[in-house]
């Protein structure tokens, strides 16, 4: 029977649940079980659960047949929990290292405890808070072990459900039982510290609570926070029931009006239209239940309890004012700096926008405003095909306007066309930002295609290594984020890292990646012919060189000497070059020209036809790893530097690993190694074909040829995406350049 049962309801967290579940298995206590509880998670978390019970045997994942809440699911986790102690983790929470010790050794020290609370901390995205509001409390407890009618300022320790370890026969005995509903763990909390004969403190900070900027229950304001009635009237029916605990009334009374007082000023939970209601219920309950003689406290919650029991929202509402004045002090200038804001509250902007949108507007750019590319272009094209209604304009930077392909309407960035389709348009369709100055109206849809499965860190994760957050600000780039509302996916991998890296409302859509449908349907002329644009001779083996751009250098230059390994593998053999588009200044290209096997690629407008010519491909770190694989050819990962770009940039998994799922093929570190790789035949031997197939099966799940498809029927025809992803062993890639 192991010392800690850890019950986790899982729902809708698919974002934060590794880094959940890996605290949790990564404590150096190790006698513990984890009881993992997919509430029927429309997402990825049931699979996220069951990948971890079938590599750890302390993990062991339950699934509802419904969705039933948190409180419910707690209750489920515990009828599997076996341990001596039972502890409640909500899964977009932590442990902070070494809790479980501690908590096994307080234990150790004082025996057997009802329950043993410790302490926490607020994570936000832009870092960690202070220790809790009670932290001095759980520090003045020491090694004590009291009770709450002992001890009644105890009462007051923030009072949930996973800050605490409760000795299960306890919790069973009692017969605790979480109900539906919001504040589910206040009637549980309340009445188990009331109830238990010893309590301890442990004075530790052991859980990271996530203040989640989007998808909180407790910051999305609605008629759900009225649960909290319910709930405390289900405390009070148990506390009559128990007259042994008729001395707790009185305490419990004031915690309830507390809660209920914090909940209605709260605009992020009570609208402004429900708080009279609310205030309403709130004098209900106090009229009820408020004991004989009992005599408000002083200060604001005193005099809101005092507008409670005379019913007046008139005097709650004038102490609310006034505490809200003496709080916020002398009357502040309010000033203007956002000089974007100032430009598109102006001019032509401001009269387009008094306009209707367009419903069959859509704009589209990639990469900055670059030529078309990449996956917007790909949706572009199939919305003529499938929503020939929607009229695409493409914005693109001045000095590139000459160069956008016949037959694409464009408009570049300032013009007078410009402002109209920006505050006109009901659909924007990106791989990277829009201009600043541009303000969402309610109704315009904005999709984030992205442009890569990442493997090096993004987003916020980019915060902790300092050359990846160079110049980047990262209050205004969520602030772009809150603007998103589809993101597209190629594989869960992504969709998890999106969803913790940009914190935001928008929605996932498991599509794949638009950009990679021509791998599927593009055939053996498709393959001819692009190897003919490149010049690729007859019956030559083409490696497609693609590096990934290093934020910690200045300039890019090849790990090897790409003419000297293009003799190195001599006349069979033609190398391709594509250096990143950020180093597309690196002089590298000049300096191959006029060499007969070594091709300059960089300015070629499109990667996708640079794979499809490729009978392999060499890169390093490049997202391009995740794309080729769908073409299931052979993929060799030269890494000179692995140790200090995984330390620099960060990385989300061991790409060299060696593990399949991690590694796509061969790993090479110097130029002889990467030439015997070839002359040897090892980059498309057994152990690398092997190798392929698994990473595939990982990050290939949505790619099959229908992505863009499936983006389209969403966005421009208000339609299902479709059918789930062809499975992997029924698609058929591009033929192979030797096969076509």
């Amino acid at each position: 029977m192991p010392r800690f049962s850890i019950v986790i309801p899982v729902f809708k967290v698919q974002g934060y649940l590794h880094e959940c579940l890996d605290s949790v298995l990564g404590q150096s206590f190790r006698d513990i079980e984890v009881i993992a509880v997919d509430d029927c998670s429309p997402d990825a978390c049931g699979a996220i659960i069951d990948e971890y019970a079938a590599r750890d045997a302390r993990v062991e994942a339950v699934h509802l047949p419904e969705n039933v809440g948190l409180g419910r699911a707690r209750n489920a986790g515990l009828r599997h929990a076996r341990g001596d102690y039972v502890l409640f983790l909500d899964s977009d929470d932590a442990y902070a290292p070494g809790l479980l010790q501690a908590l096994a050794d307080r234990l150790d020290a004082v025996g057997e405890l009802d329950i043993l609370v410790f302490d926490h901390v607020r994570t936000h995205w832009y870092g960690k808070g202070p220790r809790s509001q009670t932290a001095d409390l759980v520090a003045r407890a020491g090694t004590d072990v009291f009770r709450i009618e002992d001890r009644p300022e105890f009462i007051e320790l923030f009072l949930v459900a996973w800050n605490k370890a409760f000795r299960r026969e306890f919790f069973l005995k009692e017969g605790f039982q979480y109900a539906p509903g919001l504040y589910e763990d206040a009637p549980v909390s309340h009445l188990a510290m009331v109830t238990a004969e010893r309590i301890g403190c442990l004075d530790r900070v052991g859980v990271e609570y996530r203040q989640r900027r989007h998808g909180a229950i407790t910051k999305t304001p609605g008629r759900r926070h009225f649960d909290i009635f319910a709930q405390y009237e289900g405390l009070f029916a148990a506390l009559a029931e128990r007259p042994g605990l008729a001395w707790a009334q009185r305490l419990l009374f004031e915690r309830a009006m507390d809660h209920m007082l914090f909940v209605i000023k709260r605009p992020d939970r009570v609208q402004a239209g429900d708080r009279k209601e609310f205030f309403a219920l709130t004098a209900d309950f106090y009229a009820k239940h408020v004991p004989a003689g009992f005599t408000p406290p002083g200060g604001a919650v005193g005099a809101a309890m005092r507008a409670l029991a005379k019913r007046s929202f008139s005097t709650y509402r004038a102490a609310e004012f006034a505490v809200r004045v003496r709080r916020r002090g002398p009357k502040k200038v309010v000033r203007i700096t956002d000089a974007a804001s100032r430009r598109a509250s102006a001019g032509l902007y401001t009269v387009h926008r008094r306009r209707p949108l367009d419903p069959d507007l859509a704009v589209y750019t990639s990469y900055g405003n670059g030529l078309p590319s990449c996956n917007p272009l790909a949706v572009f094209e199939k919305a003529r095909e499938l929503a020939p209604r929607v009229r695409g304009v493409w914005l693109v930077r001045e000095e590139l306007a000459p160069e956008v392909p016949e037959g694409i309407d464009h408009v570049v960035h300032g013009s007078r066309r410009y402002w109209e389709v920006m505050a006109r348009a009901t659909h924007f369709v990106s791989n990277g930002d829009f201009p600043d100055g541009i303000v969402k109206r309610p109704g315009q849809v904005y999709t984030q295609t992205h442009h890569g499965t990442p493997l090096k860190r993004m987003g916020l994760d980019r915060k902790a290594h300092p050359a990846a957050a160079r110049n980047i600000d990262f209050g205004r780039l969520l602030e772009r984020v809150d603007q998103w509302d589809l993101s597209v996916s190629a594989n869960q991998h992504s969709t998890a890292q999106w969803e913790r890296v940009y914190p935001g409302a928008f929605e996932s859509l498991a599509t794949g990646y638009p950009r990679n449908d021509r791998y599927y349907t593009a055939g053996a002329e498709d393959v001819a012919a692009a190897r003919d644009r490149l010049g690729i001779p007859a019956g030559k083996t083409a490696l497609l060189y693609a590096p990934t751009h290093r934020d910690y250098r200045k300039e890019w230059t090849p790990p090897f000497d790409p003419a000297r390994l293009a003799e190195a593998l001599g006349e069979d053999f033609v190398l391709l070059v594509r250096p990143h588009r950020l180093d597309s200044g690196s002089p590298l290209p000049a300096e191959l020209a006029g060499h007969d096997r070594v091709i300059d690629v960089s300015r070629h407008p499109s990667v996708e036809e640079l794979c499809l010519a490729a009978d392999a491909l060499v890169t390093d770190y490049s997202s391009v790893v995740f794309d080729y694989a769908n073409l299931d050819r052979p993929i060799v990962v030269h890494a000179d530097d692995w140790e200090t770009y995984s330390h620099v940039r960060g990385v989300t998994f061991d790409l060299l690993s060696g593990l399949p799922g991690d590694t796509p093929g061969p790993v090479t570190a110097t130029e002889e190694e990467l030439a015997d790789v070839f002359l040897s035949g090892r980059w498309r031997g057994p152990e690398a074909t092997a190798l392929r197939a698994a990473f595939r099966e990982r990050f290939c799940q949505y790619d099959d040829g229908h992505a863009a498809e499936r983006v389209v029927r969403r966005l421009f025809l208000s339609q299902d995406p479709g059918p789930a992803p062809v499975p992997l062993a029924e698609r058929t890639p591009a033929p192979a350049p030797g096969t076509a």
